[in-house]
């Protein structure tokens, strides 16, 4: 047994107000998630998860610690989720500043060939890549036209098909820094006078 009685039981006045700070701490957090919108609950970017995490962490200081108001956790919830809402809507109106705060999606399969690089500045195996196409029903690398590293750490897969760069507008924010690719006439990050992102 312990001889701190803080360890199980402090107070019936401290547990009634971690329960009713529990309570208003989650009318907040709802009220939060309804102004931010879908993509506070949707398949979250690393901004967005970042977000997620800090509420929680500041939700559970007002419910846990008592030299915390529930005031003071309040206002820092409510700035946070308007400095997430102000982000959201400058990185929709300005394609400089979504470039800033939001990684940009990666190439790390183009016709079917691993691009080394990418995948070393993103972290990603060939295995990982061999089982996520593998659960998607691939039997062969080349099966797949190109596979996509999204912001929320998503792999997307496109078939293989005859469509090159220029034919395919949904990969022009993709970028990629390996070697040109196999095919001499397509090089990653080139079309529309674009340049191939330069390596670090």
């Amino acid at each position: 047994m312990t001889d701190d009685p803080d360890m199980l039981y402090n107070s019936i006045e401290r547990l009634a107000s971690a329960g009713i700070s529990a309570a208003i701490l989650f009318v907040v957090i709802v009220v939060l998630i309804r102004l931010l919108g879908k993509r506070a609950t949707g398949q979250m970017s690393n901004f967005d998860w970042m977000i997620s995490i800090t509420v929680g962490s500041l939700a559970a200081s007002g419910i846990l610690l008592k030299n915390v108001s529930l005031a003071d956790v309040i206002l820092a919830i409510a700035v946070i989720g308007f400095l997430q809402w102000a982000t959201a809507w400058l990185a929709c109106r300005s394609e400089w500043f979504e470039k800033m705060v939001r990684a940009r999606p990666r190439l790390l399969v183009h016709k079917g060939r691993l691009l080394e690089e990418d995948m070393r500045r993103e972290r990603i195996s060939r295995h990982e890549i061999f089982s996520y196409l593998r659960g998607r029903g691939y039997v062969r690398p080349d099966e797949a036209n190109w596979v996509v590293l999204e912001n929320d750490g998503t792999m997307t897969v496109i078939p293989r098909q005859e469509a090159g760069f220029d034919d395919a507008g949904l990969l022009d924010d993709v970028v990629w820094s390996s070697s040109p690719a196999a095919d001499a006439k397509e090089r990653p990050g080139e079309k529309r006078g674009e340049k191939a992102e330069p390596s670090r």
